[in-house]
């Protein structure tokens, strides 16, 4: 006679429903506790100390003042503008053109790469513009920025 190799019954044991059911009672009765638990604590929270009670004494607080500071000129919108050296400084104006050239990469403007499609160019022309007013350059910068978007044969 041959034996079977499996040793686990087929159908798994029913579950004891009266213990279930005992074990979400006991849950059910833990949970309303917890919650009647939490409201008495927001009401007494929300009530603030009783007329008897005396509320707790605060530390005084020394006032904070912030360093008050320098009034600076606002930044010239126009970024071209010449600058003087100032104390062997060489000139600001590479420096400019490198922040001119971080807006303007920031703003994602697609590049040109000279296409011989007309409509294509039609299409570049116009999303650099829109991209050139929204940051509000001088004509000067814009012929910068626009340049920088110029590729390969364009």
């Amino acid at each position: 006679m041959v034996r079977p190799r499996r040793t686990v019954p087929l159908n798994p044991p029913e579950p004891d429903l009266a213990t279930i059911v005992a074990n979400l009672q006991r849950q059910l009765l833990e949970q309303q506790q917890e919650t009647e638990r939490l409201r008495a604590q927001i009401a007494q929270m929300n009530q603030g100390p009783q007329i008897n009670e005396v509320p707790p004494r605060a530390q005084p607080v020394p006032p904070i003042v912030p360093p008050v500071p320098e009034v600076q000129p606002e930044a010239p919108q126009n970024l071209n503008v010449p600058m003087a050296p100032v104390g062997g400084q060489a000139n600001l104006q590479p420096v400019r053109e490198d922040l001119l050239y971080e807006r303007f990469r920031r703003m994602k403007a697609p590049e040109f790469e000279g296409p011989t499609d007309p409509i294509a160019a039609d299409n570049w022309l116009i999303d650099i513009q829109v991209i050139l007013d929204f940051m509000r350059l001088t004509e000067q910068e814009k012929v910068l920025c626009a340049s920088f978007a110029l590729k390969k044969d364009a």
